[in-house]
């Protein structure tokens, strides 16, 4: 792993690198994304089928396409007790944690006779999308279930690609069950994408997709944007750790390695003001490697994109970080809570040495779905927010309206749009009348 002094220079360069990373720069794939969807959208269940078949090897038709209560049962019986406790455990931590974001509709009223508001409506539907294949992720069940239901999302509809013998991973069943899941579907990839946005005869449209996916997936969720909603379109795993001389060098390295093993395109980066625990922090990783089970993958996302960044001081540090603005931060310096109130930019916050990532991917109850590539400069972690939306609500009484109708009209006039300013003048013609009489 590459030590690098920090400068403003080889910040640039760091950025321009893990900008490579990013969905959007993989065009090459977007003509077969598009050919998936327009097949979905004019063939519907054939041409899902024929996908089905194509790329997860599985038969799937109009008749098992649906999971059912006996499949969900089997599942259950596959899945180690204790796990399904610990689900269940995690499940209560993330349903805790997302009530406390709920909003309720409000609204405020004047003597004068005018009332204003924002009235908060859950959405009727939504498609939840698991990855599914070789690797199973019940932890993502739950976090991208869980805050619709506490919005009160009418019905959540899964999807996740099935295995060749045509089942789905029972972790990922039993997951979905506990959390709430009213249908799952065996479907994956872009064409799964398609079915959420475009409905099938076998799986209803949606008003949004949420989940992760590989790159196919995430093209898809960015081709049918506008049509649905989506979440966001998510780039691979990364993590930052601002860290002092008071860090432990070994916790700083697993945790560094603990997203590397995501996949080759994974970001891992330290900022630190020690040079001395940058060196040993470089050691515990070669050792860390050797014994860990996807080091090819690890190794190949360290050449790629991981850094050990020396800053001069812990000002410049944070300013890196905020430059950078990753989806997962650790800081674990002397005083921790000082520095998190100067970051700016990071999709989650871990705070001192015991709080490390993997703590927030599966049980302390924030959500793990987060900005990704820069973008939480500007993006959030998935929340109630997004299964919601907003109507403004706008009363005005006729005589409210008649003390400043007149600034209306000549608001409209002065953007030359007098539709808009009759429309208020039409109600008050009859008075205008009298006045002249």
């Amino acid at each position: 792993m590459r030590i690098v002094t920090l400068t403003k220079e080889s910040t640039k360069d760091i950025l321009e690198n893990l900008l490579k990373r990013s969905p959007s720069q993989y065009g090459t794939y977007e003509a077969s994304v598009a050919e998936i969807l327009e097949n979905i959208r004019t063939q519907g269940d054939g041409a899902l089928f024929a996908y089905t078949e194509k790329f997860d090897k599985a038969k799937v038709t109009k008749e098992t396409i649906q999971v059912t209560e006996e499949e969900i049962r089997e599942a259950y019986d596959l899945v180690d007790p204790g796990l399904v406790e610990v689900i269940r455990k995690a499940l209560k931590n993330i349903q805790s944690y997302h009530e406390k974001q709920k909003q309720n509709s409000w609204f405020t009223s004047t003597e004068e006779g005018t009332m204003l508001g924002q009235k908060v409506t859950p959405l009727s539907r939504v498609g939840v999308y698991v990855p599914g294949g070789k690797a199973a992720y019940p932890s993502s069940v739950l976090m991208n279930i869980v805050p619709a239901k506490a919005a009160g999302v009418e019905k959540i509809v899964m999807t996740t690609p099935p295995g060749a013998d045509g089942k789905i991973t029972p972790t990922t069943l039993v997951a979905a069950k506990e959390a709430g899941a009213d249908e799952i579907y065996k479907a994956g990839g872009a064409q799964a994408i398609g079915a959420l946005a475009y409905g099938t005869e076998s799986i209803p449209k949606v008003d949004k997709i949420v989940g992760p996916g590989n790159i196919f997936v995430a093209l898809a969720k960015k081709a049918v944007y506008g049509h649905v909603s989506i979440d966001s379109i998510a780039g691979p795993s990364e993590i930052l750790v601002i860290a002092d001389e008071s860090a432990n060098p070994r916790y700083v390295a697993a945790d560094l390695l603990s997203q590397a093993e995501h996949d080759e395109m994974a970001s891992a980066i330290l900022v630190t003001t020690s040079s001395d625990l940058a060196q040993k922090v470089k050691e515990e990783i070669e050792g860390f490697k050797e014994v860990l089970s996807r080091r090819e993958i690890i190794q190949k996302s360290l050449d790629q994109f991981g850094y050990i960044l020396l800053a001069s001081n812990m000002e410049e540090a944070i300013e890196a970080a905020n430059a950078i603005a990753s989806e997962h931060m650790e800081i674990v310096t002397k005083n921790p809570f000082e520095v998190m109130m100067r970051v700016k930019n990071a999709g989650a916050i871990f705070i001192g040495e015991n709080s490390c990532e993997p703590l927030g991917d599966y049980f302390a109850g924030p959500n793990h779905v987060l900005p990704t590539n820069g973008t939480a400069k500007f993006f959030s972690p998935l929340s109630v927010d997004d299964f919601v939306k907003k109507s403004s609500i706008v009363y005005y009484s006729r005589e409210a309206l008649g003390k400043i109708h007149k600034d209306i009209e000549a608001f409209a006039k002065a953007e030359r749009l007098t539709a808009h300013a009759n429309s208020i003048a039409v109600r008050f013609e009859k008075e205008g009348e009298q006045k002249e009489s």
